[in-house]
């Protein structure tokens, strides 16, 4: 069964968020050669475009954590931290069901 983590993210500023988000985009990008990857998204709220959330699907939890030691995350991930108001907030749901368009 599919694995999607969430995770939300406060940035301290304008300049922040814009650094934030070349940085995460190239996170995702390199997070699509990983075994295990299934899609991901980033999210920016209409009411308050000082928060993110990271929507990550992994074939498991494993796959995820094995990314989390790769060389291409290790590299953002403090660049990322110092762009942000306060930790990460992380959650883990179980794929039930999926259903896209095509």
């Amino acid at each position: 069964m599919a694995m999607t983590v969430m995770t939300h993210v406060a940035l301290r500023d304008e300049s922040a968020a814009h650094e934030w988000d070349t940085a995460m985009y190239e996170r995702l990008s390199a997070a699509r050669e990983q075994k295990g990857w299934v899609g991901g998204q980033l999210l920016r709220p209409v009411n308050d475009p000082m928060l993110r959330t990271i929507v990550g699907t992994w074939e498991t939890r494993e796959h995820w954590e094995a990314w989390h030691n790769e060389e291409a995350f290790r590299e953002t991930r403090e660049r990322l931290e110092g762009l942000q108001a306060r930790p990460a907030q992380t959650s883990w749901h179980e794929v039930v069901k999926e259903r896209r368009g095509g």
